[in-house]
């Protein structure tokens, strides 16, 4: 994930998800569905389109924030889905932090 401290209301924080195996980063280049999952404080859970941050050779994919999608304090989660060719996968769920404003 690629930010520093986000906020409420915050447009255009580009979350970012890199898929790993072990210590190794996955070439994800032949994904037909890129996913980001977020998951707010209150366990309302969105499914969000995502793209490559370059050709998914990196492993990467990216969603950017839209108005509306940070609407609460408190904990987030974020995971990635993918659809390969060979199947479906799901990345390491990860956590970040949504701050109020003043």
């Amino acid at each position: 994930m690629a930010a520093n401290e986000i906020h409420i209301g915050d447009i255009g924080t580009v979350l970012r998800v890199t898929i790993k195996d072990g210590d190794d980063v996955v070439d994800i280049s032949g994904a037909t569905s890129k996913i980001i999952i977020l998951e707010d404080p209150d366990g309302t859970k969105y499914e969000k389109a995502a793209t490559f941050t370059t050709n998914g050779t990196d492993g990467e994919i990216q969603y950017t924030t839209v108005d509306g999608d940070l609407n609460k304090r408190g904990n987030w989660f974020i995971q990635a889905k993918l659809v390969l060719p060979n199947g479906t996968w799901y990345s390491d769920i990860e956590v970040f932090q949504v701050y109020e404003n003043l």
